[in-house]
């Protein structure tokens, strides 16, 4: 470190596609963050789809400020972040300014390089850029641009992704000679959700949780997208219980790679002085609600996120319930630094709830936002048409495109299995219609205003 420089380190390790519940069953994250950490109870994402909701954690800007739409050209991806000269401010660039040494390994943004960027292309505000640009979700036989020049990797043991990324980020680590900003986004569990061959044979009995959710029997009073897809078969109900086991396969790398950065920070002498932030860029369907599988909708299985952080000043094995949302994460990662975030920053500061105190004004709402791409591809990969929700401490409020509406009430029905928007009392839904009209108007810091309207 500097000398004379005691500014926290901060890592982020951003699992891809993680829903929320699922961590007790890797060690590493549980020992070593779960139990030294606090834990969110309620945090969301801006879009439940990668690139969008990546977009927001990059800028802390819900999806209508930034932009970023989709994860496919032309209204979204990397093509459409990079287009709009979005790079040109991020947390990166934030850190980087504040004096931090920064570092990007792993996933970026769907479709990265895209056609409008080379292959070798790193952003500014990375020190060390090591991002996949082929290949990335098979985690054998991908290419790297590591720093500018691509490397190609093969099938053996030691080429596995999480593993190249654990091995750079102890380097990275132990290289360190100032604060640093260290962004590890392994793919796993995202499709096909392919473990190290050193897993191949976990958890042979695992099946998918059967919540009140799971192949939902009555959805009568569901918008049409959902209300027209039969109950799942005996056949596809095997098929999730084996993709769910796949992604716990996988997430074993994810849970080693947290294993070795905090031997590596222990062995640098800098564990007590880093933040470390567990999270996912949205979470997944495992047969709820009648889907198979995927993600897009506003049900809790979408769009609620683990958030795990130890660091400086947190409190072992705590809970946080005050809400959350991805957009927090910048803003808090520059507030923990010194780092200024741009007047356009959307999020607040997580540091106090992160040492425990409760802020006498805080966020009531979230937003999550929701486009049907205009690929035919990409719009195939979803039913769901495009939405805007607001989830509030008690509610889920969602309107359609189409016009239909979807109300759960969150304390009485915690699995969303019935839909009162044709029953709620008028003045209820008039409520959060303005509230969510005002949370999709806002830019700036007055979302910070619209966000505590009740």
């Amino acid at each position: 470190m500097a000398e004379g420089d005691s500014r926290p380190n901060i890592v982020v390790v951003m699992a891809d596609d993680l829903e929320f519940g699922t961590l007790p069953y890797f060690p590493n994250i549980t020992r070593h963050l779960v139990y030294q950490g606090v834990s969110f109870d309620r945090f969301f994402v801006t879009n439940s789809w990668c690139c969008p909701s990546r977009a927001s954690i990059l800028r802390s800007q819900h999806v209508h400020s930034h932009g970023v739409l989709t994860n496919t050209a032309p209204e979204g991806g990397f093509d459409r972040f990079h287009t709009l000269g979005l790079e040109r401010s991020t947390i990166g660039t934030w850190m980087q300014q504040a004096g931090y040494r920064t570092a990007l390994m792993g996933k970026y943004l769907n479709h990265y390089p895209g056609d409008t960027a080379a292959e070798t292309h790193v952003p500014p505000g990375w020190n060390e850029w090591a991002v996949p640009v082929r290949a990335l979700y098979e985690e054998y036989g991908y290419r790297l641009n590591e720093n500018g020049a691509l490397r190609d990797y093969g099938w053996a043991e030691q080429d596995y992704l999480s593993d190249v990324l654990a091995g750079k980020a102890r380097d990275f680590i132990g290289r360190s000679k100032q604060p640093f900003f260290l962004f590890l986004a392994p793919v796993g569990p995202h499709n096909p959700a392919n473990p190290a061959y050193r897993h191949a044979g976990a958890f042979p009995l695992a099946h998918a949780p059967r919540t009140p959710s799971f192949n939902q029997d009555d959805v009568s009073d569901e918008p049409l997208w959902l209300r027209t897809r039969p109950r799942l078969t005996p056949e596809q109900v095997v098929e999730v219980d084996e993709r769910h086991r796949r992604r716990l396969r996988s997430m074993l790398g994810v849970d080693d790679l947290v294993g070795t950065v905090v031997r590596a920070l222990r062995e640098a002498g800098q564990l007590d002085n880093t933040y470390i932030f567990f999270t996912s860029d949205n979470g997944f369907h495992l047969g709820t609600h009648r889907l198979k599988q995927g993600k897009t909708t506003p049900f809790e299985e979408a769009i609620r996120v683990p958030l795990v952080v130890r660091g400086p000043g947190v409190k072992a094995n705590s809970t946080v319930s005050q809400m959350g949302v991805t957009i927090d994460l910048p803003a808090t990662f520059a507030a923990l630094g010194g780092a200024t975030a741009p007047a356009f920053a959307e999020g607040r500061s997580l540091v106090p709830l992160l040492r425990g105190r409760e802020p006498e004004r805080w966020r009531r709402n979230a937003l999550i936002e929701f486009v049907r791409p205009a690929n035919r591809a990409s719009a195939a990969q979803t039913p769901v048409p495009a939405y805007q929700a607001l989830r509030t401490e008690r509610y889920t409020y969602v309107r359609y495109e189409t016009g239909e509406k979807q109300l759960y009430d969150l304390h009485t029905d915690p699995y969303q299995l019935r839909n009162l928007a044709a029953y709620a009392d008028p003045a209820l839904i008039a409520n959060l219609d303005a509230r969510l009209a005002g949370m999709v108007a806002c830019s700036g810091a007055n979302c910070r205003q619209a966000d505590m309207r009740q």
